[in-house]
């Protein structure tokens, strides 16, 4: 019979398609992983990679797999909940994603409420998730909840809530020729190079900095993509180029930069948190309980 840590192996090797990374993931060496690997093929009576001395890839049974392997391990995590519940409290593990600077004012408020009032939920958060990463994340169970930008339109099977909305301004090094004006008209910085999240269509900052340009008659000339916000700003402070950011951001940036206003009319970030509707984890809905006192109802 197929096991449940043969299931949990073969999904991080699926995930980072190597088996190096997979069993560093999984705090064990690469020969056991690979051991463990071909026992599950040979369980299943197939193979499940395509692998050489160079790559690692999903045959079409290992991705016909992938998606089922994803569900029996969410009942065995929902089980192993239900089993350890007990009337003092809600037990369990939350897996939450973020992206970074950018959610420094929405994820501390979150996990300081959860740290007081569900003591026993273990947090597990992960850094540097985009939008559409987070998104895709809590819809196929490998998050529980992800900190994301609003989605423009329905996502399958995901549930999203508007939790703060931020005016977006200008990053601007100290020593751009508008770094001291109190507000500047966004056609102003047509001529400067900027500096953006990837433009793979994963950020939803990204998203927001194209259609503000785009709105005030120009298409940004992007010189460096980051996909660490904080790394975004620091490179601005170095001088590198400008970029738009939410207002919230104002208080973290680095030494060697300033946000400026941007004159009307106004664009804005919207700040949102997604989980899977077929997710019915108890802790998580312990944890949309808390998400819905502490963050007010914002229109959409």
């Amino acid at each position: 019979m197929t096991e449940i840590r043969w299931l949990e192996a073969f999904v991080a090797v699926a995930e980072e398609l190597h088996f190096g990374r997979a069993a560093q993931r999984l705090h064990t060496s690469q020969s056991p992983l690979s051991q463990t690997i071909r026992k599950l093929e040979s369980d299943l009576g197939t193979r499940l990679f395509e692998r050489n001395t160079r790559s690692v890839a999903l045959t079409p049974a290992g991705h016909a797999l992938l998606p089922r392997a994803y569900r029996v391990l969410q009942e065995m995590r929902l089980a192993r909940e239900a089993a350890q519940a007990d009337v003092a409290g809600i037990r369990g593990k939350i897996r939450i994603g973020f992206s970074g600077a950018v959610n420094h004012l929405t994820l501390p408020p979150l996990t300081r409420a959860l740290r007081r009032k569900h003591p026993d939920i273990e947090l597990d958060l992960t850094s540097r998730v985009r939008t559409a990463d987070g998104l895709a994340s809590v819809a196929k169970g490998t998050l529980d909840l992800a900190f994301v930008g609003m989605p423009e339109s329905p996502v399958p099977s995901v549930a999203a809530r508007l939790i703060a909305r931020e005016e977006i301004g200008a990053l601007l090094p100290l020593d751009h020729r508008l770094a001291r004006e109190s507000s500047i008209p966004l056609q102003s910085l047509a001529g400067d190079d900027f500096i953006a999240p990837p433009l793979d269509g994963s950020s939803s900052m990204t998203e927001v900095l194209l259609a503000s340009c785009m709105a005030a008659g120009f298409r940004p000339r992007v010189v460096q993509e980051l996909s660490d916000p904080y790394m975004v700003l620091t490179f601005v402070a170095a001088g590198v180029g400008v970029t738009l950011m939410s207002s919230g951001i104002a208080g973290i940036i680095p030494s060697g930069a300033t946000y400026v206003a941007l004159d009307p009319p106004q664009h804005f970030m919207n700040h949102a948190i997604a989980w899977s509707e077929e997710n019915d984890s108890a802790v998580l809905a312990a944890v949309l309980a808390v998400v819905e006192e502490i963050f007010p109802k914002i229109p959409n």
